[in-house]
């Protein structure tokens, strides 16, 4: 743990120095709540309608924000020629991954943090139950930085990164989301923890699965 923490820490202290992929995440996500915004003003003023539409609305901007920031998890190791030396370090392949997968849920908790006063500013709404709402934002982005860690790692070397990822990471995260989606309806429809109890037991779920599968399978991601 101590070995992935190293790496963790390593790729957030190289990342806030230039900010270039959390800027782009910040930007990409007000982007997006901007256009929803603007496309659904006809509606903003009904509180109904947008409490239906609020989770679908707030998990598009984290999931197309996520996808930019994993995309260039390993770019930055591959043009410094770094991904080498990081896997000739003395550490297990799998202590790699666990911090690629730390630094990558810290930035995406960084914006989405940041996004939720966007959003409640832009959609003059009111989120309710705030601790419930970034519990479930906290199992749904460890589900997504899992996924997205490895399969950024089994895309980095590829010509056409940008489109294949997304290609190979929405339908892997359809699992998560579903239940992290509904989580969000319920609580935001006025009920509490409890009334979510079975959707955290499948986002936990697949958190512990895909994690531990993915550790198990990035040595030989990286070999490929």
């Amino acid at each position: 743990m101590r070995s992935s923490l190293s790496i963790a820490v390593k790729d957030l202290r190289a990342e806030l120095r230039t900010k270039q992929v959390l800027n782009s995440m910040l930007i990409f996500t007000l982007v997006v709540m901007v256009i929803l915004s603007l496309s659904l003003s006809d509606v903003l003023s009904e509180s109904s309608v947008i409490e239906r539409l609020a989770p679908g609305l707030i998990w598009i901007a984290f999931v197309f924000a996520g996808t930019v920031g994993i995309s260039r998890a390993y770019v930055s190791e591959i043009e410094n020629g770094c991904l080498e030396a990081l896997r000739l370090c003395p550490v297990d392949c799998a202590a790699i991954y666990t911090g690629k997968v730390i630094s990558g849920m810290c930035l995406m908790l960084i914006v989405e943090i940041a996004a939720i006063p966007v959003f409640i500013v832009f959609f003059n709404y009111n989120i309710p139950h705030l601790p419930e709402i970034f519990l479930i934002i906290l199992l749904g982005t460890a589900g997504f930085s899992a996924v997205g860690t490895l399969l950024a790692a089994l895309s980095v070397n590829t010509r056409t990164r940008e489109i294949m990822l997304p290609v190979l990471l929405i339908p892997l995260l359809l699992p998560v989301l579903i239940p992290t989606i509904i989580a969000t309806a319920k609580i935001l429809a006025g009920d509490g923890i409890f009334q979510i109890i079975s959707e955290l037991r499948l986002i936990v779920l697949y958190d512990i699965v895909f994690f531990t599968l993915a550790r198990l399978l990035f040595e030989h991601t990286l070999e490929g």
